[in-house]
């Protein structure tokens, strides 16, 4: 674990400027899927990233190796949405068969369930795992978000919501924040029963909620909605920072997005396909690619990293073109 940690603070040692994310381009693709790639998550202290995809498969990949080093498939119960424990060979998904909503345990070293964990009634859209407990929570379609434990079967907290909801831990697992309607409800991971301790506006943009993140530090987050609207506020206050606004995407589909590691800057994806950037202290945009999709990408920043990946019909890593930096050209 030590020479990972060396490993991670040589790697942002490069400071992300506009600059250096101007000039991000793909790096690294995955073209073998048969279907979209619905969901993808990096682990916080490995190398590795794992997806879920429309072909009914989990893949396991190490991005440092540049190798996909597992494939599972779930053809009975499909797979959406697919997280990391803390644990880097076990995952947590949810199906898309429409007709089991349990979320499964999966053990990616012998491909064995470890735990279901049943309790809602239609799709889930939203799943989050507390890295510093073996707790998560999870958000469906049936109007309920339910709170877990990873070690016990029945869910651990029922909360009943008026909307599509999107739910998220903040990294400490201090507080949790559920989105619906409009409106950010944060919540005391100790004491959730008592109800929201604070609510935040979104400025009017009632349309569904599809993500809701928070920064690495904690002090921002972010929520996108189905009307193409990336909102960022400041979470201790509620404030509304800024709102970026890309193309709207379809009901089937997610906008998603998520704040580089040090929090000054967001990647979503949009509507029509593209990916775009922006600063967080500006308000501005920064950054747009084009791409060879029409629907929005799933998208994540890698932890402690000069990179970010983007998922559709296939799986694309972007890091910086360092021969486009006057400034660096020199110093390799």
């Amino acid at each position: 674990m030590v020479g990972t940690q060396q490993e991670r603070e040589e790697k942002v040692s490069l400071e992300l400027t506009e600059e250096i994310l101007q000039s991000m381009e793909t790096g690294m693709v995955f073209r073998d899927y048969n279907g979209r790639i619905s969901s993808m998550d990096f682990h916080k202290t490995s190398s590795y990233l794992v997806t879920a995809s429309d072909d009914e498969s989990i893949r396991l990949y190490d991005v440092a190796g540049a190798a996909c080093l597992k494939a599972i498939n779930s053809k009975k119960y499909g797979v959406d949405l697919v997280c990391f424990t803390s644990d880097p060979t076990t995952v947590l998904y949810s199906s898309k068969n429409g007709w089991d909503e349990s979320l499964r345990l999966l053990s990616l070293n012998d491909n064995k369930y470890l735990r279901y964990f049943k309790g809602h009634h239609d799709r889930v859209v939203s799943l989050s795992l507390c890295s510093r407990k073996e707790c998560f929570i999870s958000g469906s379609l049936d109007r309920t978000v339910l709170l877990w434990d990873q070690r016990a079967e029945k869910c651990q907290g029922l909360l009943r919501v008026q909307g599509r909801p999107a739910a998220a831990y903040d990294d400490q697992g201090i507080v949790f924040a559920i989105a619906f309607g409009g409106y950010i409800r944060m919540f005391d991971s100790r004491k959730y029963e008592k109800g929201p301790f604070d609510i935040f506006s979104v400025g009017g943009d009632v349309s569904d909620a599809n993500a809701v993140k928070f920064s690495n530090d904690g002090r921002l987050m972010l929520l996108t909605t189905m009307d193409g609207h990336i909102h960022v506020l400041d979470s201790f206050r509620g404030t509304l920072l800024s709102t970026y606004n890309v193309k709207p995407v379809s009901i089937n589909s997610t906008l998603e997005a998520s704040f580089s590691p040090e929090g000054k800057f967001v990647v979503s994806g949009s509507g029509d396909g593209r990916v775009h950037a922006w600063s967080v202290r500006s308000g501005k945009e920064v950054a747009s690619w084009v791409t060879y999709e029409t629907e929005p990408h799933v998208i994540k920043w890698a932890p402690g990293s000069l990179m970010f990946a983007t998922g559709s019909s296939e799986l694309s890593f972007w890091i910086p073109d360092l021969s486009k930096l006057a400034a660096y050209v020199g110093r390799k």
